[in-house]
C-alpha cells in the first residue's frame, strides 16, 4: 500500500474512532475538519504515544464562560505550559465519564511538581442543559481543577471545527430527552497554544500519563 493511501486509510480509522463520541457514529465522513494528516507515532519509548499531527491545531484566541460565570479566553487564560482541552457533556452517557476519568487518573500518576504544570479544560457541547453550576459539579467528580466552559453552541462548534473535533449538536431520542454527538479525542497544547497530539477515547491510561509528562518536559 502507497504511503498517501496508508494515511488515508488511517486518517479514515482515526476520525470514525474519534466521533464514537455520546451519540456519535452514525453516517460519518472521514474528512479531518482542521487538515492536519494523523500518522501513527513511531515506536520509541522517549516519544508520545497518542495519534501526533503533521499540522499542528492552533488554539482559537476565543472566550466562553466558565464555571464561575467569568469570561475564559482560550489563549490568554490558558496559564499553564500544557493544556488539555475535551468536548463532551455532563448528560454523556458513557464515554465522556470514561475519558475523564482516565484523565484524573493519569494525572495522579505524575509528580506534583509535573501535575500542577498541565490544565484540563472541559468544553461542554451542550449548553442548553450545561449551566455553570452543572458543569462545576460533573468536573468535581473527576478532579476539582478541572476548568469547565459552556458558552453559545455556535460559538462552541466554531471553536471545535477550528481544532477538528465534530459536535453535532441535538439528537432527540424515543423517551423524549436527547444526546448530542461529538468527537471524543483529547488535545494537547504546549505554550505555544498549538496541539500536535490527540488521545482517543480508548488510550490507556499509562500512555495518557507518558505523555502529559513528555508534554510538560517540552513545554518547561
Amino acid at each position: 500500500m502507497s504511503r498517501t493511501r496508508s494515511a488515508v486509510v488511517l486518517l479514515a480509522a482515526v476520525t470514525l474512532l474519534a466521533l464514537a463520541g455520546c451519540g456519535g457514529g452514525g453516517d460519518q465522513s472521514a474528512d479531518n475538519p482542521g487538515g492536519a494528516v494523523i500518522r501513527t507515532p513511531k515506536s520509541d519509548p522517549n516519544g508520545l504515544r497518542g495519534a501526533t499531527l503533521d499540522r499542528p491545531y492552533v488554539m482559537p484566541a476565543s472566550s466562553l464562560t466558565d464555571t464561575g460565570g467569568n469570561e475564559f479566553n482560550l489563549v490568554t487564560s490558558t496559564k499553564k505550559p500544557v493544556t488539555l482541552v475535551f468536548f463532551g457533556y455532563t448528560n454523556c452517557p458513557d464515554v465522556c465519564n470514561t475519558v475523564l476519568a482516565d484523565i484524573a487518573s493519569a494525572l495522579t500518576k505524575l509528580d506534583d511538581s509535573v501535575r500542577d504544570q498541565v490544565q484540563m479544560i472541559f468544553i461542554t457541547t451542550d449548553p442548553a442543559r450545561d449551566d455553570g453550576p452543572a458543569i462545576r459539579k460533573y468536573l468535581d467528580r473527576f478532579d476539582p481543577s478541572f476548568v469547565g466552559l459552556t458558552g453559545s453552541l455556535d460559538s462552541i462548534k466554531a471553536i471545535a471545527q477550528k481544532v477538528g473535533v465534530p459536535v453535532e449538536g441535538m439528537k432527540k431520542l424515543p423517551s423524549g430527552g436527547y444526546e448530542v454527538g461529538h468527537g471524543a479525542q483529547t488535545l494537547g497544547f504546549g505554550k505555544d497554544d498549538k496541539a500536535s497530539v490527540l488521545w482517543l477515547s480508548n488510550a490507556a491510561i499509562g500512555d495518557l500519563s507518558h505523555d502529559f509528562g513528555q508534554l510538560v518536559d517540552r513545554n518547561r
